[in-house]
């Protein structure tokens, strides 16, 4: 079977759910237009990655602005489900089209990386929450679960899962999507250095799948004026270069990167393709040593609070 799919490359609009919602929702509508039936956006659309921000966080101690950038930060994430994520499924179902999108998540007072999946139905499928936060982003990111590692059957004739940003460097949760049957890797990310397409080339020849880097191209001027910016005060300023990419299962580049601006970028995917590889490759089938070497994978939900007839129920 074949497809066309779309890695959208843009900016948020930091802090402002709505207005990121409706950047979002169009430029959904621009890549169905162009006949895409998968729709990959970058980590954190919703609603802005902070980059250089410190949240006044220092070893020891957390000065008072900290907790008002916070809040704002907070006030700018979404609720999953939500009104942003009803916009997303109804604009997925005009398009037909299977949507993956970065989201920063709330709940309870805890912001969570996360990436939404949408069917061409406009259902919300389901989610994955970082697992491992990236060395800052620990101040203000919670940690996600075995129970949120979703790969998805979908009417394009393949399997469709998310790693978000580094957690492509974890090569136990590459194993675990790879055992899952992942042929379509969307890899939304913050990662705009040149090292970023290799480590997406590798990926895409160890796991024989097509992999889908998205990442955010922005500038100091996307941001709101009292951002305190490291890379510098002018408007062109660039913050995020993008690099977003779409790569074959033998590796070759099919589109992207791209370091200049916003734009959307298209593939011709070949699901064939994915089947073809494993004739000499295939990490968890005939190139694995399950006598020597085995992934043991915890997928249980860890709430904090349970209660006991919740315990009492699992008992029985």
């Amino acid at each position: 079977m074949t497809f066309r799919a779309a890695v959208v490359q843009m900016s948020a609009v930091p802090f402002d759910k709505a207005k990121s919602t409706d950047k979002v929702v169009s430029r959904i509508e621009e890549a169905a237009a162009q006949g895409a039936n998968l729709i990959v956006f970058p980590e954190a659309t919703l609603s802005g990655y902070p980059k250089g921000l410190d949240f006044g966080a220092r070893v020891g101690g957390r000065q008072p602005r900290g907790k008002e950038e916070y809040l704002r930060y907070y006030n700018g994430a979404i609720d999953v489900p939500g009104p942003e994520t009803d916009r997303i499924g109804a604009a997925a179902k005009e398009a037909n089209a299977y949507v993956v999108i970065g989201v920063m998540e709330r709940e309870q007072g805890t912001i969570y990386c996360t990436a939404l999946h949408f069917g061409p139905d406009g259902e919300l499928l389901g989610k994955h929450r970082k697992l491992v936060p990236t060395a800052m982003e620990r101040i203000i990111w919670g940690q996600g679960d075995g129970s949120t590692m979703p790969v998805y059957d979908t009417s394009l004739g393949a399997k469709l899962g998310t790693v978000i940003c580094w957690e492509n460097y974890m090569p136990l949760f590459r194993t675990y999507m790879y055992a899952k049957g992942v042929q379509l890797y969307c890899a939304p990310t913050a990662d705009d250095r040149d090292v970023w397409l290799p480590s997406m080339q590798h990926i895409a020849i160890e796991g024989r799948c097509f992999v889908f880097s998205a990442c955010q191209y922005a500038t100091r001027g996307d941001y709101p004026e009292d951002y305190d910016a490291i890379q510098g005060d002018s408007a062109d300023a660039v913050i995020f270069r993008g690099g977003s990419v779409i790569v074959s299962p033998t590796g070759e580049i099919l589109a992207g990167p791209n370091h200049d601006s916003e734009c959307v970028l298209y593939a011709e995917i070949d699901v064939d393709d994915t089947i073809r590889g494993k004739f000499d490759l295939d990490v968890v089938g005939h190139y694995s040593r399950p006598d020597v070497f085995r992934l043991l994978v915890d997928e249980q939900p860890k709430n904090n609070v349970i209660s006991t007839e919740a315990v009492a129920y699992d008992m029985e």
